[in-house]
């Protein structure tokens, strides 16, 4: 593999920012994410800065934002683990049973799927949730769309397994009807 893996860094706000609008733009976004092109394209630079800086782990923050860099510099792919403390609500609503990571954001160019981007990002925040002293987190989950089958089997092939929970998605214009099922993978 060609690309380097790696954190996003503060200063990388617009960077960040193209990636996530290209990713709104696929195809496969009123499934795989909870916000539009549109709503993006409309947040202000601050938006973009804060989210960079909040989302670079060496800040020691909640969250930690993972990029694949091709040689060139641009941005193949990119994954982002939140943490969530037991008790803490997650960005759906619902309340934390346990100390646990939170894959959200994930994207590989299509050009570049199929040629293990997505594993080498997973593996880079999976290694750093691992790394994490506190909170201790025993597993991390994802999300994916019910309608999304190549999602699915990307994640299974991974090793996340489906918990049984799931939930409905209803009432957002940025998402497709239907169901997010839960899958999780927990600490080695």
């Amino acid at each position: 593999m060609d690309h380097v893996i790696r954190a996003v860094q503060p200063d990388e706000w617009a960077k960040a920012k193209d990636i996530r609008l290209a990713s709104l733009q696929d195809p496969a976004a009123p499934v795989a994410f909870l916000e539009t092109y549109e709503e993006a394209l409309e947040q202000p630079d601050s938006f973009w800065q804060e989210r960079a800086v909040g989302s670079s782990p060496r800040h020691r923050t909640r969250s930690g934002q993972f990029i694949a860099e091709a040689p060139d510099g641009t941005w193949s792919g990119t994954v982002t683990l939140l943490i969530e403390e037991a008790g803490d609500m997650d960005f759906l609503g619902a309340t934390s049973e346990r100390a646990q990571g939170h894959l959200v954001g994930v994207f590989v160019r299509p050009e570049q799927r199929g040629t293990g981007l997505l594993g080498a990002l997973v593996d880079a925040a999976l290694d750093w949730a691992w790394s994490l002293e506190e909170p201790w987190l025993a597993r991390v989950r994802l999300h994916v769309h019910e309608g999304n089958p190549r999602a699915r089997a990307a994640y299974r092939k991974l090793g996340f397994v489906p918990t049984g929970k799931s939930l409905a998605l209803e009432g957002s214009p940025s998402v497709a009807p239907g169901r997010d099922l839960e899958l999780a993978i927990n600490r080695p």
